[in-house]
């Protein structure tokens, strides 16, 4: 695909290297030239100096033979005018990054349309939804929903005592005959696999299982998780991300939302209704201490700092905190902050590459999740009349190493895939896959 990409920062760098490295021809238009001299020189990509609002900037990108633009400037109104200008110009999808959908009213949805732009995306949105969900499955550290929940994808740390430690998948599948889940990869020491049966399960392992809503208490179980309840909640940072996942919560917690800037905080106390509002530098560890850090059953740190956010989040854990949840914006970090004792990762870079890689695919893909502190995405396809996954039953698919089938979901009813099983048409099929295998998992299911 051709695909042109409007930003100024990260977000439209890094969406650059996710998009790139699947054979993609990419041009970033960026106002920033210094920046794009530094890329141009380590990536593969065709770069342009300019404001994306311009439309003699959007020809020299040939947006007309553009098959998606996709803008993601950190100024909502400059990515809407791109996404407009560039589908009259001739693009064929456009994509727009907004600060929120939490004010977008359906007129304003079909407005947007109308004018031409296919879909639009807020980070904070989804990130404040990913906190929201981490929240209410109190054991798992991360979590994703297909099929509005008739599938997941669970990230658990496996404790030391946990029951399937020191034993293997077969060993495992004997011992319990009836699962609903299934193990679709393991994070050990910065590599990640697709375990076989003779593979064996070993403590602070990061697995990733694909299971049925009903089998979630028998999973944590096994991976030696305690499930609780939070009911007192710390909030560091009052921006877009902060302040939406205190409005969805403030009805259910007694939270307290600690930010620096005191006219965001005076702004705040009219949006939010029940958040007690603490105007204060969290990086003073005596102020987190007097708002008595001690009691609390989670801390988020959603600041724009990533070092101050996994810094608060270590200190709430040495102070008991069961729950620690942080923004980390630099990508590098977050393998280092899951080590240290960091229990969730949030970053925005993932969650906007996660939403727009679906729309450069050849299969149909409902949903993916690009996943944190590993290079591997979890999606959801759907199969197609005459499609290869069709043909065989799973077990005798020729399907790519570094790519594993966890479930289906058939109309109303969910599966955990198993070697038998065979898909049908319009299955929507749950797929892990590492970077290499994407592609040909792409071309099974076109």
């Amino acid at each position: 695909m051709n695909i042109i990409i409007a930003g100024d920062g990260e977000v439209g760098l890094h969406l650059a290297h996710a998009l790139g490295s699947s054979n993609h021809n990419i041009t970033i238009v960026d106002p920033n030239e210094d920046l794009l001299k530094m890329v141009g020189s380590y990536a593969d990509l065709m770069t342009i100096t300019g404001n994306s609002t311009d439309i003699d900037v959007l020809k020299r990108a040939h947006v007309r033979n553009a098959d998606l633009v996709i803008s993601v400037l950190h100024e909502e109104q400059i990515n809407l005018m791109t996404a407009i200008l560039a589908k009259k110009l001739g693009a064929k999808q456009v994509v727009a990054r907004v600060n929120t959908m939490d004010k977008l009213s359906p007129k304003n949805l079909q407005l947007y349309q109308e004018l031409g732009i296919d879909a639009l995306i807020s980070p904070e949105d989804i990130a404040a939804q990913e906190i929201i969900s981490l929240l209410k499955q109190t054991a798992a550290t991360e979590v994703f929903d297909f099929s509005h929940g008739k599938l997941s994808m669970i990230l658990v740390k496996l404790e030391e005592k946990a029951p399937v430690v020191y034993k293997t998948l077969n060993e495992i599948s004997q011992e319990y005959e009836q699962m609903d889940f299934r193990a679709v990869a393991i994070h050990r020491k910065r590599e990640t696999f697709i375990p076989k049966g003779e593979d064996m399960f070993l403590p602070n392992d990061l697995v990733y299982v694909i299971t049925k809503p009903g089998a979630i208490d028998h999973l944590l179980t096994l991976g030696g998780k305690m499930t609780y309840e939070i009911n007192n909640l710390m909030i560091i940072g009052a921006g877009r991300v902060g302040r939406l996942a205190a409005k969805h919560l403030e009805k259910t917690k007694n939270i307290k939302l600690i930010d620096i800037d005191k006219d965001r905080c005076i702004a705040l106390s009219d949006y939010l209704e029940d958040t007690l509002i603490v105007n204060g530098d969290a990086r003073n560890i005596q102020l987190l201490d007097d708002e008595d850090i001690k009691r609390m059953d989670a801390f988020v740190a959603l600041t724009d700092s990533t070092e101050t956010n996994i810094l608060t989040c270590l200190h709430a854990s040495k102070m008991g905190v069961k729950r620690t949840i942080a923004l980390v914006e630099n990508i590098d970090y977050i393998d280092i902050s899951q080590n240290i004792g960091i229990d969730t990762i949030i970053n925005k870079k993932l969650i906007a590459a996660g939403y727009m890689v679906r729309f450069t695919m050849g299969a149909d893909v409902t949903s993916i999740k690009c996943l944190s502190g590993i290079d591997a995405d979890v999606m959801e396809l759907i199969t197609r009349k005459k499609s290869a996954v069709t043909k065989r039953p799973i077990g005798k698919l020729n399907f790519p190493d570094g790519a594993i089938i966890g479930g289906i979901v058939r109309g109303d009813k969910s599966f955990i895939a198993t070697a038998e099983m065979q898909i049908e048409e319009d299955d929507k099929v749950v797929v892990f896959a590492l970077p290499h295998a994407i592609n040909r998992v792409e071309k099974l299911f076109s």
